[in-house]
Order: structure tokens, then sequence, then C-alpha cells
């Protein structure tokens, strides 16, 4: 038996783990399982285990429903919590055919896909993301209510943050699950919180992203509260994001991104790299910012970008690159939103940006002015672009996108779009209450 299955058993004996979940997610990034008694560990370890894909949204067909769970061993932590029947162990999963082969619907193999391309071409991604959330009470009967718990703002602290234990406690837990955290904070709106960990390469910081929004909401319902990651689940205030800090660095670990004597102190790599994901932002949008809700978090007023264009300076661009230099040059994309599925939101921002690599495009000049404050005139100069005002709009731009089709797979790309067209079929059908307060009594 391989070194690492017997280190992982001999950690679940030590630890008193009593069942295994293999985690996996659909194509909409909703985290998925199946959980496994002590009996059938070693027969999880060695991918033996089955599931129904047909009853996985975007999966598979009923009549090819078999799929292998293919655990990631390296992803094996044990949860902190322990119960009357011990505790839980979980490793992340790629998803494979009853013959092995990899499964064209796994997103967490797109991405795996794409670190490969960056592989041959001699790079390696990171990524490192700026996770906000909610916290929102909880009715008599246990059910969610948009009511936040506290009156806190960006870096406020008791008694106005009334989530700060609750926001100490999903620390400790990430810790104890081999997280770096970096800092956690109160952000702007009230009830409203952010929890930064340390960059990583694309999958693992994926595979961190879905770990961390299962922690968040277990913890949140431990005291009570419901956590979240919907982008704008409050009008008047300012949504959730999720900016994820990227940069390419050599296999032999130097930041490619970095050159002393280029424009800005960016290498060409760089330069190309961000003009990349500005050439595609239209059509990645859809897949960072997937729900009908993410475009109202998209709009001028609430610190969410709404322009695609570059800037060292001010936050009005859909990409800011931070002053940091030398192995830290990097830059922020601050579109994403943290109800995307990560694997394909990392995997289509890194297809846009190598992309721009490949044909050495140019990012231009940085907008180091405020956006918001210029006129559609000026704007038109600059050359600078709005995204996408809606779901429906962004997913017009991603059909046409020929890169991001190649990255995820003709299965991937298809059913993400029957999905999301679907959703917005639903959205567009209902009355709303805006509609119903402005409309019914006036005409």
């Amino acid at each position: 038996m391989p070194k690492i299955l017997n280190e992982i058993l001999a950690r679940a004996k030590e630890e008193n783990v009593h069942f295994l979940r293999l985690q996996f997610t659909d194509i909409d990034g909703i985290i998925k399982n199946v959980e496994v008694p002590k009996s059938q560990f070693e027969k999880a370890l060695d991918g033996q285990i089955m599931f129904d894909g047909s009853s996985i949204e975007g999966f598979t067909r009923i009549e090819e429903s078999d799929m292998l769970l293919v655990p990631d061993l390296a992803t094996f932590e044990v949860f902190p919590w322990e119960t009357d029947h011990g505790k839980v162990g979980r490793l992340i999963c790629d998803i494979a055919t009853p013959d092995g082969a990899i499964f064209a619907g796994c997103p967490r193999s797109a991405l795996k896909r794409m670190v490969a391309k960056a592989e041959k071409m001699g790079y390696r991604m990171m990524a490192g993301p700026e996770a906000e959330f909610f916290l929102f009470q909880r009715n008599e009967n246990g059910e969610a209510i948009p009511a936040t718990h506290d009156t806190g703002g960006y870096f406020d602290l008791s008694p106005r943050d009334l989530g700060e234990e609750a926001r100490r406690d999903i620390t400790l837990v990430l810790e104890a699950m081999g997280f770096e955290v970096e800092a956690a904070h109160h952000e702007v709106a009230p009830g409203q919180h952010e929890i930064d960990f340390k960059y990583e390469e694309a999958v693992k910081t994926a595979d961190a992203i879905i770990t961390f929004r299962f922690v968040v909401k277990k913890v949140a319902l431990m005291y009570g509260l419901h956590a979240t990651f919907m982008p704008k689940p409050l009008a008047g205030v300012n949504g959730s994001g999720m900016h994820t800090h990227q940069s390419l660095f050599t296999l032999d670990g130097e930041n490619a991104f970095y050159d002393p004597s280029g424009p800005w102190q960016l290498s060409q790599v760089a330069r190309s790299y961000i003009g990349g994901l500005l050439d595609h932002a239209r059509a990645f949008v859809a897949l960072t910012n997937p729900l009908v809700n993410s475009y109202k978090r998209l709009v001028p007023g609430y610190e969410a970008p709404v322009n695609v264009a570059w800037s060292e300076k001010n936050r009005s661009p859909m990409i800011r690159v931070p002053d940091r230099r030398g192995v830290g040059t990097r830059c922020e994309v601050r579109i994403p939103d943290p109800s995307c599925n990560p694997y394909l939101a990392l995997a289509a921002m890194m297809a846009s940006g190598l992309d721009g690599v490949e044909r050495e495009l140019e990012c231009g000049e940085p907008v180091n002015r405020n956006i918001f404050d210029m006129s559609q005139r000026e704007k038109k100069r600059l050359k600078i672009v709005q995204l996408p005002a809606s779901l429906d709009e962004a997913l017009s731009f991603m059909e046409k996108d020929k890169v991001l089709r190649e990255a995820l797979g003709d299965h991937i790309f298809d059913h993400f779009l029957y999905n999301k067209r679907t959703e917005w079929a639903d959205y567009i059908k209902e009355i709303h209450n805006w509609e119903l307060e402005r409309y019914l009594d006036r005409y």
C-alpha cells in the first residue's frame, strides 16, 4: 500500500475519524458529497466508490449515469468538531467514468487542464481570493431571513460587530484544516465579513474556496446565524465580491509578472496577461458572476467594477495592479463574486490571460482616474467599455468566445449556458415587488 494511504489511515485512526466525505462540485459550483463509514475507507481511497451522476446538475444522462469518485489524496483533512459518532474526514475528488477516463463534465478537471496548459508554456498560476459574505439571522423556525445581526461597518469591532466571535471560530476551523489565514475583518455593509487566506496554486485555491464556503456556513449555523455568499442580498449597500489576485510564476519559482525595467515594472508576460483578461472580460464574467443577482452588485456607486480597464491607483476599473513589486507582483481582478464555481471561474480567467500571453496582447495605459466620475464621451475616447449589465447579456458574450469553449470543453460550456439561460428565463417571467410598488397604482 502506498505510503500516503497508510498515513491517511493512521491519521484517521488517531483522530477518531468514523466517516469520510468524498466531495466534489456540480457545474453550478454546489458542493456535493458521498459519505462512507470506516469499513469502506480503503475502498474509497482506492477510488472504487461510485455514484449516480444523472442526479447531479449538468453531469450526465440517466442511461450513462455511473460515475467514479477519484480522490485527491493530498486533500485529506479532518473537520475539527467531534460528535457522538466520532470525527468526519474529507477528500476532494475528481470525477471519472467507469472505465477510468476523466469525465468531461468535471469542473475540477477543467481547471487542471488549464494548469497543464500553463505548465507547457512554462508557467504556474498563483491565485489568492478575498471572499466576502453576509451573516443573517434566522427566524423561530430556523429559516434564514434577510436581517443582519449588527450595524457594523468597515473594520468595526464589538459592540457594533456582533459577528466577531463567529468569525474567530471560522478562522480557527480553517487553520485546523491547513489554511494560512492572513486577515479577518468586518466589511463595509452591516452583517458583511471578509476572511483572506494565503495565495496558492490554482487548483489548491479553488479547493480552498469550496472548503471555505462550507466551513463558514457550518460555523454560522452553530451560532444560530445564516451565512450567505449571495452577491447582493440587500439593496442600498455594498454587495459581496471575491476579488482574485493572480500572477504567473516560472517553473523555477520566479514571478513572471515582474520586470524592474519594464513599463510600470511589469513584464511583457504581465501586460499580455492583463490584456487577455481585458479582451475576454465581457465573456468570462458569466462564469465569475453566474447569478441573475450578480449583476445587481455590478452597478455604479457600491465599489464594484463596471468598467473594462486596469489601474495602478484606484479601484474603479475591473483590474487593479497593487503597488507591491518583486515576488508580490500581481493583478487583482475585482469582478468575481463568491457565488461562482471557483474551478470554472479560475479556468476562465486563466484561459483569458494565457490567450493574451500567446497573442502578445498589450494592456494599454493604466486608467488612474476615477472612471465613475468620467463622462460617456471621455470613456469612449479612452476606449473603456462597460461590463454586461445582466446575466443574459453576459451569456451572449460567453456564447461567442471560442477561447472559453476550448478551455471548459463542450460538455461544461453547453451545460452551463443551458442552466443559466433557463435561470434567466425563470427570472424574467416573475413579477417582483419593485414592479408592483412602482406600477400597480400608477398605471
